[in-house]
């Protein structure tokens, strides 16, 4: 198989876990609490990039690490999975599926607006377009909310659903700045101190698995969640020779997830949800691909403008 092809069913296998996770923590959730969950996940999430890391023969990059980073890595590990994944997991249980998924997905647009604010450079002009449709589709997405209880929308849900987005944009700003580093290594020290930390929070906490049921569905969202797709979404980049590609093919996830929420969880598919998510992805799309070329062009006809403007006042 050439790697191109490689490359292409390496990230269908990430696409595909990650279409399925929205659905699995609502199942999982009706009978385990978030922190249950998400130790479970967890657990299984190490064992994975335990066994990766064994079969790749990585653990020499581990113990070559310095103290400077072993405290990095302790700190990292208390983001995610600890933080991030307990909030979301919370607004999940909050929240309809089809809800907490797109508001999630939006992450690349806060990151947009965290990079801005920490490395103090401006927003290009066309990325501004990106970003209110992107944030439309929040609203859209928030606004059917509405529709799905007697109820009405969970304010706290869509108000930690949000701040998981913001936590993952850090995450992913933390990672970028450290990249050096081996990714399955990374994924292993994040993991380990963020599985100690949870196994000292359950000493305190509590849990109470009831049956295997509940553990089997822990362990798929810490394999397909987290495990397997981060794994093989690793291996469809070093592998293509076409990345925009392999990313491209992760939008597809957030619309296939809503087949599996209808189907498993019985929602109703809002046609505001739709809405919102094509908003979403749309607004991240514009500018991941389409605002760079615009920001070129509209400079190169400011700098021609200045020069003919210079010609003629000489």
């Amino acid at each position: 198989m050439e790697k191109s092809s490689k490359a292409i069913v390496y990230a269908s296998v990430a696409v595909l876990s990650w279409s399925t996770v929205a659905t699995a923590f609502k199942v999982a959730l009706k009978s385990l609490t978030y922190f249950e969950l998400l130790l479970i996940a967890s657990c299984t999430a190490l064992l994975i990039f335990s066994i990766v890391l064994l079969a790749q023969r990585k653990l020499s990059l581990v113990r070559s690490l310095t103290v400077k980073e072993w405290v990095r890595f302790a700190c990292i590990g208390l983001l995610n999975p600890v933080a991030y994944y307990l909030i979301l997991f919370k607004a999940y249980s909050l929240l309809p599926a089809q809800i907490a998924q797109p508001i999630n997905y939006s992450w690349p647009i806060l990151l947009l607006i965290m990079l801005a604010v920490f490395t103090r450079r401006p927003i290009p002009l066309p990325k501004y377009v990106g970003l209110i449709l992107s944030l439309l589709g929040v609203l859209f997405v928030s606004l059917g909310a509405g529709k799905s209880s007697i109820s009405g929308i969970s304010v706290s849900g869509i108000l930690l659903d949000t701040l998981s987005a913001v936590l993952w944009a850090t995450y992913w700003m933390i990672n970028n700045k450290y990249k050096g580093t081996d990714g399955i290594v990374s994924l292993f020290m994040g993991f380990l101190f963020g599985t100690i930390y949870l196994l000292l929070g359950a000493m305190f906490v509590g849990v109470n698995v009831h049956n295997v049921s509940s553990l089997l569905a822990g362990m798929y969202v810490g394999a397909f969640e987290i495990g397997v797709p981060f794994i093989f979404f690793g291996l469809a980049i070093r592998t293509t020779n076409n990345p925009a590609l392999v990313n491209q093919l992760c939008y597809l996830a957030p619309f296939m997830s809503l087949f599996f929420i209808s189907i498993v969880l019985g929602e109703q598919i809002y046609i505001s949800t739709y809405i919102g998510l094509l908003l979403i992805v749309g607004g991240i799309v514009f500018n991941q691909y389409l605002a760079d070329k615009m920001t070129w062009k509209l400079y190169r006809v400011i700098v021609k403008h200045r020069i003919t403007h210079r010609v003629y006042s000489n």
